[in-house]
């Protein structure tokens, strides 16, 4: 008989590590843009269709939760696709969104990620350990909370900077949320803000890139779901980049939830994440 344990003290990211191997054998063995397209008919969670690959994408992070739990660690764990599923301990949450970009990996595009958080409270302030595997560059990024981010085997250094024009507009900006008629309705902000946008199709890939600087900034122009953020924003802060969720009554108290509740906000520095909140129409 196995003793209960801190869901904290489980090797995450060796079962996560574990996880992006099988979704990468997934993605192999299902290249086409055909065979990603299959649809389950039902919606998950989080509202949207559920493709037959995510579906399948959830069973192999599912499998490797299992496993933890027959080792004696109880946690509950909230998907993007199946919700809520108790393994024996609310006090800590394990945030899965098994291909964040299900669409560009429909369609063959290069960004689409693995998300994994483990949290001991219900809020992105109490995300202790955060898992991206981005599948299109194949990079592995995660954090333990007081401990630094890692890209691959290199850890973030939390100096990096971001960089400005003459006129002090942000090289660039990543944006997601990226419906031409929510873009239109930021634009003028959008305009003053930065040079140069991109939009990857991903929230996690997207807050992986502020943490490496390789973003100056980034905003979701609508209110994004926890499952798509709980991962990234904890790699951000933890690189020495900032993140907020404008609309929630502090800046990291937005809930680990399968639903829209505020947009989402990242910069290397306070001063440009103060400008990046007033951007969503």
């Amino acid at each position: 008989m196995t003793s209960t344990r801190s869901a904290l003290d489980a090797d995450w990211l060796g079962a996560c590590r574990r996880a992006a191997t099988g979704l990468r054998q997934l993605l192999a063995e299902a290249p086409s843009t055909h065979e990603r397209a299959e649809e389950t008919g039902s919606r998950g969670s989080g509202g949207d269709r559920t493709l037959v690959i995510d579906q399948s994408a959830e069973s192999v992070v599912l499998a490797e939760l299992d496993a933890l739990s027959e080792q004696g660690f109880k946690f509950v764990a909230l998907s993007e696709e199946r919700g809520e599923i108790d393994y024996g301990d609310p006090s800590f949450r394990v945030i899965i969104d098994p291909i964040d970009g299900s669409l560009n990996a429909k369609r063959g595009l290069p960004h689409h990620a693995l998300s994994i958080a483990v949290a001991d409270g219900e809020t992105m302030a109490d995300v202790a350990f955060a898992f991206v595997h981005d599948f299109g560059p194949a990079e592995e990024w995660w954090a333990r909370r007081g401990q630094g981010a890692w890209l691959d085997e290199r850890r973030l250094d939390p100096t990096l900077g971001e960089r400005r024009g003459h006129d002090g507009r942000l090289e660039v900006l990543g944006i997601e949320s990226a419906d031409p008629r929510w873009v239109a309705a930021s634009i003028d902000a959008l305009e003053r803000s930065a040079y140069r946008l991109r939009a990857l199709g991903t929230i996690a890939s997207s807050l992986c890139q502020v943490a490496a600087a390789r973003f100056d900034g980034m905003v979701s122009l609508r209110r994004a779901r926890g499952v798509d953020s709980a991962a990234g924003q904890l790699i951000v802060r933890e690189a020495g980049g900032h993140v907020s969720f404008p609309t929630c009554d502090e800046p990291l108290s937005a809930p680990l939830s399968a639903k829209p509740t505020s947009p989402v906000c990242a910069a290397r520095s306070l001063q440009t994440l103060r400008q990046l909140e007033a951007i969503p129409a």
